[in-house]
């Protein structure tokens, strides 16, 4: 595709509701994003909110960015995420709905799902944020792809975002299943950590036995001062999921006798 253009904060004008109003480029840029990914938003401004990252609002002075968004769109996410479970797998207790649905909604699927939407196309960014490859991380662009749910309910109401979000979701949703629901452990520890305790997991080695070939390794995860584990595997990254994975169930209530 090539390198995408960068619409600078300076470039933006104050249009009508507070939103910025939009040059000629911009809203073909838009336009084009809208075709690529199904959608037709009746405001382009609105669209165009959703992907304004709080570093163009700090560095521009904009009260708005797309955070409010973002919470909007996290809801409209799980219910339609929640809905798509309950109606799909009639069988399945609560728990095992929630562990799917944790994973479908976590920060890699919904990364990986705004790449596909070439969100980073289109993402607004400050200079900062630019510099240091923000258009690539994982975290804005999942925050842009819940914005652009908030966006479009807004604009077009509950069934169109419920349509939009079951076309990339649903997949999301079988392949799950088929990884036996948290096959990567660390990612949903981490976002898990996150949202309760504001901080990333540690990991340690605590030892490590056997011939090179042939070698062991135990890990212990610490989570707001707390250490699970050891898990043990054949090479550091398995014995971090499994002690992620020991982690993660402690927190959710599904075992205690892991933590140390």
């Amino acid at each position: 595709m090539g390198t995408p253009k960068v619409f600078p904060a300076d470039a933006l004008r104050t249009g009508g509701r507070g939103l910025p109003s939009l040059d000629s480029d911009r809203r073909k840029a838009l336009r084009l994003f809208q075709k690529n990914a199904g959608l037709k938003f009746k405001s382009l401004e609105l669209l165009n909110a959703a992907f304004m990252h709080r570093s163009v609002s700090n560095e521009s002075g904009y009260k708005i960015n797309n955070e409010r968004l973002e919470f909007l769109g996290d809801a409209v996410l799980g219910a339609v995420a929640a809905s798509l479970l309950y109606r799909d797998l009639d069988k399945k207790p609560e728990g095992e709905l929630a562990k799917i649905k944790s994973v479908v909604v976590s920060e890699d699927i919904l990364s990986g799902i705004a790449r596909v939407l070439q969100i980073d196309t289109v993402l607004l960014l400050g200079k900062g944020e630019e510099l240091t490859g923000g258009r690539m991380k994982k975290g804005i662009l999942a925050d842009a792809l819940e914005a652009l749910i908030g966006a479009l309910y807004l604009d077009s109401g509950y069934n169109i975002a419920f349509s939009f979000v079951s076309r990339y979701i649903s997949p999301e949703i079988g392949r799950v299943r088929d990884r036996n629901f948290h096959q990567d452990y660390k990612s949903t520890l981490q976002e898990l950590s996150q949202r309760l305790f504001r901080a990333c997991p540690a990991y340690r080695m605590v030892k490590r036995s056997g011939p090179e070939h042939d070698r062991l390794f135990w890990m212990e995860v610490t989570v707001n001062d707390r250490v699970y584990g050891p898990g043990m595997g054949r090479n550091k990254k398995s014995a971090e999921q499994e002690a992620a994975k020991m982690a993660w169930k402690a927190l959710n209530g599904e075992s205690s006798d892991s933590e140390s």
